[in-house]
């Protein structure tokens, strides 16, 4: 039996289709095709079966699914049995929370650097809500994320990592003219800089500013957090941040904290996993230093 096989079938079933899934391997839809065919051949066996346009996985297809995971996760195993496992040797897939990756990681991944020197780190600074899909499908080894987006439940193993405060931040020259974010039925002009809208902390205030209708005129979204930071130093807008993402500025005065009524209002760093992945030697490495550095 052709592994190759049982991974295009594993990535069809955590991709939702034949079209997705040959996206991501970047094979024809016939090649799809045709190895699903071949596998059904082998195992006598129809996997999946078509309902108005779509194609979903049969009795038979679904009671394959975990020894699929099985076989291919016993086959990742093996690979890393290959390597010299003293140097941590291999790739290690990691989506990391912006916020995280700018104030919180460097000095774990300096030491894991130190540590597995011949590893290769592929990491992405993305949102929490995908790195926990991401973690969900597969696509990840490991994600640090906030998990405060929930939808998880049970599926995904974490190790907390640190509970932060979030605050409402202004220039202080900006703070004279819109200190009051506590009254309500208020209109304030003044622009919310922010990170885009999935952005865990922007929910949690755009909710509060629902709560206590508070309008304000209007938003800028941004990715990067530095860029955010400087475009309020500069008197452009506030922003709600972690604290520990501001507090170089408000030691030295840049920023200052506006009041509100979000009292107590923090958010949960975990290091996450799917509950099934099995922990290589550089996973286990890079949790063990998340855990200790935090």
């Amino acid at each position: 039996m052709d592994l190759k096989y049982l991974n295009t079938f594993k990535t069809i079933v955590e991709e939702g289709s034949f079209s997705k899934a040959a996206e991501k391997l970047n094979y024809t839809q016939s090649t799809i095709t045709f190895q699903i065919g071949q596998l059904e051949q082998e195992l006598s066996s129809q996997l999946f079966e078509k309902i108005g346009r779509r194609m979903v996985l049969t009795k038979a297809g679904s009671q394959l699914v975990p020894y699929v995971n099985d076989v291919l996760t016993s086959v990742d195993r093996m690979r890393y049995f290959e390597n010299d496992l003293a140097q941590f040797q291999g790739n290690l897939n990691i989506g990391i929370a912006e916020t995280q990756l700018c104030y919180k990681m460097p000095d774990i991944l300096k030491a894991f650097h130190q540590q597995a020197p011949n590893a290769r780190l592929l990491l992405r600074s993305m949102n929490c809500y995908d790195i926990r899909d991401e973690l969900l499908n597969g696509t990840l080894d490991l994600g640090v994320f906030y998990e405060d987006v929930g939808g998880f439940g049970s599926n995904l193993t974490t190790y907390r990592l640190g509970e932060y405060p979030v605050i409402l931040v202004a220039s202080p020259e900006i703070s004279k003219d819109c200190s009051d974010f506590i009254t309500p039925d208020r209109n304030i002009s003044i622009s919310f800089i922010i990170n885009e809208a999935n952005c865990i902390f922007r929910q949690m205030f755009e909710q509060y500013l629902r709560e206590r209708s508070i309008m304000i005129d209007h938003t800028i979204e941004l990715w990067s957090i530095p860029t955010i930071k400087n475009l309020v130093k500069n008197n452009v807008g506030i922003s709600f941040l972690p604290k520990f993402a501001v507090q170089e500025e408000l030691d030295c005065g840049e920023l200052v904290e506006i009041p509100t009524d979000l009292v107590n209002t923090k958010i949960s760093a975990v290091c996450g996993h799917h509950k099934n992945k099995w922990i290589s030697p550089l996973m286990q490495a890079f949790i063990d230093l998340c855990v200790k550095l935090k």
